[in-house]
């Protein structure tokens, strides 16, 4: 049995003091209750502790782990509630296995409400992802919950106001619950449960939802709602907000509202989720209207429990019933988690499956493994990373067709719609460090789910940023930092730099160019400006014509990147113009089923321009030489064999 730290924090009106409470409930006096909420959110499907894309097991998913401190808490603890927070239908190979290939007939159950209904939930509501399959399989899905699932901001009509539209859900439930109190007599109590998702979903999954649904603002709808929960005899509210902790100001429609959220007057516990963090954690402690040491948010007790059941949120309430009113003196919050992260970077489990939620799940992860392992679609060339470094490749271009495809979507509708869509991806898997084994290297033919781990190795998810013509020109000079300067007219010259990491490589596609090797980089192998005038992108053209500075691009990338990873010009996060829900794996994984056969041969949009008697050497895979006769808009030929295993190639240039 894993030991967790338990001390936290108690809050009340007067203020908030430092007690070791163990167990908390201890301290409930005859007119007292202590009522413990736990929450899931983000799940994802993530019920085995499995990377069902690298195909192994892994400790740091898993609601079967987390099951096993809901037991724990049970345990522990008098009075208990457990409640998901939304973003448990999609996420992972398995959600895409019963989307896509087994289906929901009416009376199917859902592998993920499987394992909930086996955990006994309260209630829960409905995030973003729920969406992403159409209304017909999300209604099939939560109708096998033996527990509430509610959302009060999604319409199918909307009316004058939130409590005149026809939801699509119920917007919220009053459970009757009978609370154990300091005496050990049992007291009733009304709990309200209420939950919102961001109205970005109408964006995101507009081809589903189009003309069937619309989405409130999220504040507006609790303002509307909570009243009238009051007014039905909810004694107190649980909000589950399937959105994140960002903005303390209020603006119309906010995607992460959960700090405005906690200032409707009503709510006693807050439920947050979407951004898969953690709160109370640092990652919050500058934000306006929290408080991580308390755990609260604007004065209200508040959790975020991580993503794919990495933890579990927990929210003590000490209630007090007076005058036939129960109200809350006193609450902490805290997170536990299934794993820890050592030195080393590798991981240990805290905690052990919980084997009911395996057992309602082991036929489908069974089905899961075997559709991961059979190909859901076809490649017409090879998919390898030999090349990626030196000349447009099949790997980085897969990815790019992926981002262009999906962003191009996502832009329609908006004020961004006509504006060109360009894609940048980088490799992953290069060589380097990880050996001449450690490259890509899909035969045509079939494509499986678990080869897309191989073409995208990070679990980031798409952006968009708007950029002009000269941040465009920069995030590329940024790029070619990959490469040493080399004196024309010499020979066998090391090409590339070996302080440059492979995934700040940015290929971007939709464009044109050369890059003059024969010039000084402009910027250092971490983005360091070292020679601010340099220029090694030469003849940058969009659709056949000189791009010039003003000229505006919208760029699918990774929020890695748009964030202000590597330090591209044109990133940061203030050119940040769309934050998909969607990580570039699953876009991938998308496209590849949509289209049924890919054509990823690379189209040679970039090339090194041309420096007569001039050659350079690089090293890559001993596998490579397969592919040598592939590669456009470059000479290469073999060079001998390199340090460590790795070949070595000669390129002309």
């Amino acid at each position: 049995m894993t030991t967790f730290n338990r001390r936290t924090f108690l809050g009340s009106a007067a203020g908030a003091t430092l007690i070791a409470l163990h167990p908390f409930s201890a301290r409930a006096a005859a007119n007292q209750a202590h009522l413990r909420i736990m929450e899931t959110t983000d799940l994802h499907v993530h019920v085995f502790p499995y990377d069902y894309y690298a195909d192994k097991a892994r400790d740091t998913v898993g609601l079967s782990r987390t099951a096993s401190i809901i037991q724990d808490i049970r345990a522990e603890a008098t009075n208990t509630m457990l409640v998901d927070n939304g973003d448990f239908l999609q996420g992972n190979p398995m959600g895409d296995y019963i989307a896509y290939e087994r289906g929901m007939a009416e009376g199917d159950m859902h592998p993920i409400i499987a394992a909930m209904n086996t955990l006994g939930y309260d209630a829960s509501t409905l995030g973003n992802h729920e969406f992403n399959y159409g209304l017909d399989f999300l209604m099939k899905s939560v109708a096998g919950a033996n527990f509430p699932v509610v959302s009060a901001n999604v319409a199918k009509e909307a009316g004058a106001g939130p409590r005149d539209d026809k939801t699509l859900l119920k917007p919220y439930v009053i459970l009757d619950r009978m609370l154990k109190d300091g005496s050990g007599a049992e007291q009733a109590i009304k709990v309200g449960i209420i939950g919102f998702v961001p109205p970005q979903i109408m964006n995101w999954d507009r081809r589903h939802l189009e003309g069937k649904v619309e989405a409130r603002d999220i504040v507006e709808t609790a303002e509307a709602w909570i009243p009238e929960m009051k007014e039905a005899g909810a004694d107190i509210i649980i909000a589950l907000s399937h959105s994140g902790i960002g903005s303390a100001t209020r603006t119309d429609g906010m995607e992460n509202a959960s700090v405005p959220l906690a200032q409707v007057p009503g709510i006693d516990a807050l439920m947050t989720g979407h951004s898969h963090l953690v709160f109370p954690s640092p990652t919050y402690a500058d934000f306006e209207g929290c408080d991580v040491d308390k755990g609260t948010i604007h004065g209200v007790p508040a959790v975020m429990g991580g993503f794919w059941g990495s933890h579990l949120g927990v929210i003590d309430l000490m209630l007090e019933h007076e005058g036939g009113e129960w109200r809350v003196v006193s609450h902490a919050s805290e997170t536990r988690p299934i794993s820890k992260r050592n030195e080393d970077r590798s991981y240990t489990a805290l905690v052990g499956d919980h084997q009911p939620v395996l057992d309602a799940v082991a036929q489908e992860h069974d089905e899961t493994l075997a559709y991961i392992r059979r190909a859901v679609g076809k490649t017409s060339a090879p998919l390898h990373s030999y090349f990626a470094l030196v000349a447009d490749d099949p790997s980085v271009q897969i990815v790019s067709i992926a981002q262009a495809w999906y962003v191009t979507e996502m832009m329609k509708g908006t004020e961004h719609e006509g504006l060109p869509i360009l894609s940048a991806a980088a490799p992953f898997k290069a060589g380097g460090r990880g050996g001449p084994e450690y490259f890509t290297d899909v035969p045509a033919g079939d494509v499986a789910i678990k080869n897309v781990a191989d073409l995208y190795l990070y679990p980031n998810t798409v952006r968009a940023v708007r950029i002009n013509g000269a941040q465009l020109k920069g995030w590329l000079e940024r790029s070619a930092g990959m490469f040493n300067q080399v004196t024309p007219g010499d020979a066998d010259q090391v090409l590339l730099n070996p302080s440059f990491p492979s995934y700040n490589f940015d290929v971007i596609d939709g464009v044109t160019y050369e890059i003059d090797l024969s010039q000084p980089s402009r910027f250092g192998p971490k983005g360091e400006p070292l020679n601010p005038d340099a220029t090694r992108i030469v003849n940058l053209m969009h659709n056949g014509n000189p791009v010039s500075d003003d000229m505006e691009f919208i760029v699918a990338t990774n929020n890695y990147r748009a964030g202000g990873g590597g330090s591209f010009p044109g990133t940061g996060g203030e050119t940040t113009v769309f934050e998909a829900p969607d990580t570039n794996r699953d876009v991938i994984v998308r496209y590849i089923v949509e289209q049924g056969t890919i054509n990823p041969s690379a189209d040679a949009n970039w090339h090194f321009k041309a420096l007569p008697g001039t050659t350079v050497l690089f090293d890559t895979g001993p596998a490579a030489s397969a592919y040598m006769g592939d590669v456009k808009g470059v000479t290469i030929e073999p060079a001998g064999e390199g340090p460590d295993g790795f070949a070595r190639f000669r390129i002309s240039l």
